[in-house]
């Protein structure tokens, strides 16, 4: 945390001490470029410095404070006051959040996504689990359901999956996994020449990474409606610099996430789809419609079996599994009311 202090010399000389101004500079982390998943960070730094009159300031780093797969790390010891991570790098370190990356747990939308990210991200367990960490919450960075691109062949079926090597995390490769596909788990900077080596054939992201991340220009195939789940990259505050603010730049901070998480999605509906349909038209990249039976086969084989195993597993940690659960169907069904 930086600080700026304005010394008056004579005071100082005189009576030993000086004034202190309330300009603050929080260091957030994240990686890759600036893209549509990073621009609530974007926007939450404008806002704050709009609403404090440049005494709040935010200095958005890509790459150059942490390693993506060490963020929370770098919160707990506050290397960095903010910071953006995905469950899914590191399920030991989250494993409450990891509720989000479950396959098939029906959200389809953005606004959904938020809904159902912030109501876990409200359970006592959550914050329990990133206070682990010094850190607390402040916002998601809601994507939409992954599909894959891939080289070669299209894969239409569950039988085309066999063998398939396909970049995917957390719970979208234990998903794959159970239809005999072999995930990798890498970060997204690493998957570009990973897929261009042949170490993997296809890879599952939004669509914002793979244009982010060049996997659109090695892609011959897209699943346009496969919908497996995604991942949940939420935006963390390190506690102690959090309470360090004072009431001022605390309130402005807190008014000002909604407001860059609204945009954010705004933003992704409006140009990140646009896009991603021009590109693939332009590189002449097939859509690959997946049957509905096809998709009910692979909800059936992987879905129900990774939430039981998922419980399993939360059980075995002692964590409230089922309470987990039931606040994403919760959440979702309010939302659609």
């Amino acid at each position: 945390m930086k600080r700026t202090y304005l010394m008056a010399t004579a005071a100082v000389a005189l009576f030993g001490f000086a004034g202190e101004a309330m300009a603050l500079e929080w260091n957030v982390s994240t990686w890759g470029k600036r893209r549509a998943f990073t621009e609530h960070l974007e926007k939450l730094a404008e806002l704050v410095s709009e609403k404090t009159n440049g005494d709040f300031t935010m200095n958005v780093s890509y790459g150059g404070l942490s390693n993506n797969k060490e963020n929370l790390d770098g919160i707990q010891i506050g290397a960095f006051e903010m910071a953006q991570f995905c469950a899914g790098y590191h399920e030991d370190k989250n494993p409450t959040v990891t509720v989000l990356e479950l396959p098939f747990i029906g959200v389809q939308t953005l606004e959904e996504e938020v809904a159902v990210s912030e109501a876990v991200y409200a359970l006592p367990a959550v914050k329990e689990d990133m206070a682990r960490w010094n850190a607390m919450i402040l916002m998601p960075s809601p994507m939409p359901q992954y599909n894959i691109v891939g080289t070669g062949e299209p894969r239409r079926t569950l039988a085309d999956f066999e063998g398939m090597r396909v970049r995917a995390t957390g719970g979208l490769g234990e998903a794959f996994a159970a239809v005999g596909a072999v995930p990798t788990s890498m970060t997204a900077s690493e998957v570009y020449s990973a897929m261009e080596s042949g170490v993997i054939d296809t890879a599952a992201f939004a669509q914002h990474a793979h244009l982010s991340f060049r996997t659109i220009d090695l892609a011959t195939w897209w699943t346009e409606n496969l919908n497996p789940g995604t991942v949940n990259c939420p935006v963390v505050a390190n506690i102690d610099a959090y309470e360090a603010l004072t009431p001022e730049q605390k309130q402005a901070l807190d008014e000002s996430a909604p407001e860059a998480l609204a945009y954010y999605v705004q933003n992704y509906e409006k140009n990140v789809i646009g896009e991603w349909n021009r590109i693939l038209e332009e590189k002449g990249v097939e859509k690959v419609h997946v049957s509905d039976e096809e998709i009910a086969a692979f909800r059936e084989a992987a879905g129900g079996p990774a939430r039981a195993a998922w419980t399993e597993q939360m059980k075995a940690q002692g964590l409230p599994a089922e309470e987990l659960l039931a606040t994403v169907d919760e959440a979702l069904a309010k939302a659609r009311e």
